[in-house]
């Protein structure tokens, strides 16, 4: 049901002369009698005014009040620091820790912006950090100091109202704040474009709270001149994909690493490279999801994922958060149903098979039945699997080679196996099903890695061509 209408009619001014305020405006909204009283007839009449005024401009008329939009905005105008805690309340309880993380920090940045120039100004740091607290909503976000409980004070009231969005020099600063760092150069291009993503969903609430009458960061209403920083590259640099034999001599200098620190991350570096699990995906596996035969291929199944996200945002206050596969919302249930639980089921060499039989055998399982786990039984930090990684590359490669983004991270051990596949002449569809992809966006992502293929791709479709040929050809008479 829709909350405005343009159906709009006006009656004449009212006069009752028993009243304090004697003259009242008196209109319809869709059939709703709506009445505004004034003590002398020039108020009413210039009141009377702006709502014709406004009905002539084509605006809708709010349901509830009875006003016009313009009005509307102005009634429930607020500061940009009172919106932003707003929202944060309100999407904090279904936002995926990761996209709180997202949320705080990109209104930390955006908020100290939007403020009028007022004696006391906070140091900024003091001022982000006291935004960083306030406006998570987790119970581990910790109390503001003194000295951010001033900045915090200071920020209410030099906050500038949400209609100054509408004033294009206000929106191309927070652009800038967007593609910005902290120490003044260029954000990266995904960077930016995730903040903005944050920003828009926020500016987006404001127009349906109808504070704002459109989204000023729509491509459509950005204000013109403006130039955002490059769109963030999507492929896949070919430089960073490893070779089979280069990743299993790589996942084997995981022997020589410590007394276990290496062992235990081999076959985690293998279910990223052999399954393209992601890392919150590995951090999530556990032995139910794995079959393991003695020889031959398995397969593992998993529909849960493991993102760290820090313990500020998460419910429980652990780093990590327990959710389902990224992109797949597990949807809901109901009256008698049960929910859907999205399942991933990927089948795997015997090489990591192998590793994983001699993982559980020298490791077992934690009392969840997970597989990879720290020495103190906790969900390994992404960190420590950026730190393992760095030392692999400096025992199996060579200085020329750590000098290029060959397999620099971890993940490219994921893009990599996506590749391996690709290029094995694995149709698409299926990897991107056991990728946990869209067949469009399989193709987008590693367009630049199936390449050098030219010569297999020529020999096949020959001998197709050939074959077809021959099944064509005339039998000879007797």
């Amino acid at each position: 049901m829709t909350s405005d209408s343009y159906d709009v009619r006006f009656w004449q001014t009212e006069v009752r002369k028993d009243r304090p305020t004697p003259y009242r405006v008196r209109w319809l909204v869709n059939g709703r009698r709506f009445g505004e009283s004034f003590v002398k007839i020039a108020l009413a009449d210039s009141f009377k005014a702006q709502l014709i005024s406004a009905a002539r401009r084509g605006e809708a008329f709010d349901l509830e009040t009875g006003l016009p939009e313009s009005m509307v905005r102005k009634l429930r105008d607020v500061t940009f620091f009172d919106h932003a805690m707003e929202f944060t309340a309100v999407t904090w309880k279904d936002a995926a820790a990761k996209s709180r993380v997202s949320v705080i920090e990109t209104l930390s940045r955006v908020v100290p912006v939007v403020t009028r120039d007022l004696k006391g100004a906070p140091d900024p740091d003091v001022l982000r950090a006291a935004l960083r607290k306030s406006l998570n909503q987790g119970p581990t976000a910790g109390i503001p100091d003194q000295a951010e409980a001033r900045a915090l004070a200071w920020l209410a009231r030099a906050s500038r109202p949400l209609s100054a969005f509408q004033d294009e020099s206000v929106v191309c600063d927070v652009l800038d704040a967007l593609a910005t760092r902290l120490d003044g150069k260029a954000a990266a291009p995904d960077y930016y474009a995730r903040r903005r993503r944050v920003l828009h969903r926020v500016l987006g609430y404001a127009v349906r709270k109808k504070r704002l009458p459109k989204n000023p960061l729509s491509k459509q209403n950005l204000p013109e001149g403006w130039t955002a920083p490059e769109k963030p590259e999507e492929a896949v640099d070919p430089r960073s994909v490893g070779s089979p034999a280069l990743i299993a001599s790589m996942i084997a200098a995981c022997a020589g690493i410590g007394r276990d620190q290496g062992p235990r991350f081999a076959a985690l570096y293998g279910c990223m490279y052999y399954a393209m699990m992601r890392p919150s995906e590995v951090a999530a596996l556990t032995r139910a999801g794995c079959q393991l035969p003695r020889t031959g291929w398995g397969y593992l199944t998993f529909a849960d994922s493991s993102p760290a996200a820090g313990r500020a945002f998460t419910d429980d206050g652990t780093v990590h958060e327990q959710r389902g596969l990224k992109g797949r919302t597990r949807g809901r249930a109901g009256e008698g149903q049960q929910t859907r639980r999205p399942v991933r089921k990927v089948p795997i060499p015997p090489e990591l098979v192998t590793l994983l039989r001699a993982h559980i055998s020298r490791f077992g399982t934690g009392p969840d039945g997970r597989l990879f786990r720290s020495e103190n039984g906790n969900i390994i930090h992404p960190s420590t699997w950026w730190q393992v990684w760095q030392k692999v590359r400096a025992r199996a490669l060579t200085e020329q080679q750590r000098a290029t983004p060959l397999l620099r991270r971890p993940y490219d051990l994921r893009h990599s196996g996506v590749t391996w596949r690709l290029n094995s002449g694995v149709p698409p569809t299926p990897v991107a099903a056991w990728a946990g992809h869209s067949v469009e966006v399989l193709m987008r992502v590693y367009a630049k890695c199936m390449t050098g293929l030219e010569d297999v791709w020529i020999t096949r479709m020959d001998d197709t061509l050939h074959l077809a040929e021959n099944q064509q050809k005339p039998e000879p008479p007797e």
